[in-house]
């Protein structure tokens, strides 16, 4: 059986404590991630990111495997990240699209 969903409620993000190459952690929300050409990339946003800001700024990972182990990395080749910035860009274009949508349908209802 389906569950419904209350379109109300806040969506649950996953958020991920990343250690960079100083050894700095940094909580981080999961967005949106895609497979393509075989590589893994994540969207990522600071988990503390300002609510005041107008944009979403957001990081390209690519999960890579090193010495057996699981690891999330900048994307260094530009075409690379563009292709991948493009992507998501669309996405989350579509999703805000939806979003008004909805929002729209339930202020003609009132």
């Amino acid at each position: 059986m389906e569950e419904n969903k209350n379109l109300t409620e806040e969506p649950e993000y996953e958020v991920f404590t990343l250690t960079d190459e100083d050894g700095t952690e940094s909580d981080f929300t999961l967005l949106a991630s895609t497979e393509k050409d075989g590589n893994t990339y994540f969207a990522m946003i600071p988990a503390e990111m300002d609510e005041e800001s107008e944009y979403l700024e957001y990081v390209i990972l690519k999960k890579v495997v090193e010495n057996g182990e699981d690891m999330l990395v900048t994307v260094d080749d530009e075409d690379e990240a563009e292709d991948i910035a493009e992507y998501f860009d669309n996405l989350f274009a579509s999703e805000i699209d939806c979003d008004a949508e909805i929002n729209d349908k339930k202020n003609d209802k009132k």
